[in-house]
């Protein structure tokens, strides 16, 4: 017989704390809303020939290369 699922998540959750992990919720904008789409464009479209568009792009560059990570 196969273990119920709430068993088989709770010994999953329970194994995670042991290895040092926590769980944390995170809300996140729907994508799938209605007008979703309109306002990325519209926050876009603020940001056109940003004065700190180009220093802001390399500091994502330089922030998200994992290559100096230990």
């Amino acid at each position: 017989m196969t273990t119920p699922v709430a068993t088989r998540v709770s010994r999953h959750r329970q194994a995670l704390r042991k290895a040092g992990l926590r769980p944390v919720q995170l809300w996140v904008p729907d994508t799938r809303a209605p007008g979703f789409a309109d306002e990325c464009r519209r926050q876009s479209a603020l940001l056109l020939d940003d004065a700190h568009e180009r220093a802001t792009l390399h500091w994502i560059e330089d922030v998200s290369s994992a290559a100096d990570w230990k």
